[in-house]
């Protein structure tokens, strides 16, 4: 298929290169440094282009993975936006992890191209970016979420569901995101504890990692939050993003969230040792001042 790639960050860059390799589809890109695009397609032998606008013309179907809502409405619903140039019956697809809110702007304005548009952020951070194994959480109507199923389950996705309409792809990556804060702050605090009561981390780990207390975090990341590491991974300034979204929306919805609300706070105090660019995990430094 004609397929167009807008952003080539951590995230996007393998993913569109999983589309062109593991897919077989002709990608064209833009992204906002050029020189980025220059290389990506010096790698994957794909087409790069100088606007959002440009990267939609004659493409079926248009990716889009961005770093928030403001950073969206530039690529999409700005001057040189992707969706001014969007092709009638073509589907808009969304893996930014942005608020609900946008998805149902960019639904708006995709009805009114004659498009479709799903909202489908993704869970795996880098490197099930770079192996080609994400999980995505989609939000649209039935018959467009079929129509670009193959095309994620054929690149990128290890795992795909639909979560119902379009902005639940979006609400469904907030309960991921609350997810992972509270199971790594439980990890810090149980890696500190082991510190300070003395046990060999090592055999605690590779014992309680095979029990109820395992999890993804434990065993990708216990190692190097050991070593004092936070270099892997996903930032803590965008997990604020994240989880400030997931607070607004709960503000509107009802819903309580007391540890998500202190796990924020805890990765706001991370922001302020300098570590706004450290991964996930660095909960554990906050501890160990």
């Amino acid at each position: 298929m004609n397929v167009a790639f807008i952003g080539l960050g951590v995230m996007g860059f393998p993913m569109a290169g999983h589309l062109a390799v593991k897919g077989g589809h002709r990608v064209v890109v833009y992204n906002r440094t050029a020189a980025r695009a220059t290389e990506w397609v010096k790698r994957f032998n794909g087409t790069a282009v100088a606007t959002p606008a440009e990267a939609a013309k004659g493409a079926e179907v248009v990716f889009t993975c961005v770093g928030n809502d403001d950073d969206l409405r530039s690529v999409t619903l700005g001057p040189q936006g992707c969706v001014q140039a969007l092709e009638p019956g073509s589907v808009l697809v969304d893996h930014t992890t942005a608020s609900a809110a946008i998805a149902l702007e960019l639904d708006r304005a995709c009805q009114v191209k004659g498009c479709h548009f799903m909202d489908a952020p993704v869970s795996g951070g880098q490197a099930g970016a770079e192996n080609g194994a994400l999980s995505v959480m989609c939000g649209a109507e039935a018959n467009t979420f079929e129509k670009v199923q193959g095309i994620l389950s054929g690149s990128y996705a290890a795992k795909i569901g639909l979560m119902g309409a379009v902005g639940s792809g979006q609400l469904a990556k907030m309960v991921n995101q609350i997810c992972i804060a509270g199971v790594v702050q439980a990890l810090a605090e149980g890696l500190h504890f082991a510190d300070k009561a003395g046990l060999d981390i090592d055999k605690l780990v590779d014992v309680i990692s095979q029990g109820a207390a395992g999890s993804w975090q434990m065993r990708n990341r216990w190692q190097t939050m050991k070593d004092g590491k936070y270099d892997f991974g996903f930032a803590v300034n965008w997990m604020r993003k994240d989880l400030g979204m997931a607070l607004d929306e709960a503000t509107r919805n009802g819903a309580s969230l007391p540890v998500t609300a202190l796990v924020n706070q805890f990765y706001c105090e991370v922001q302020s040792m300098g570590g706004g660019r450290w991964d996930t995990s660095s909960l554990l430094a906050r501890l160990e001042r």
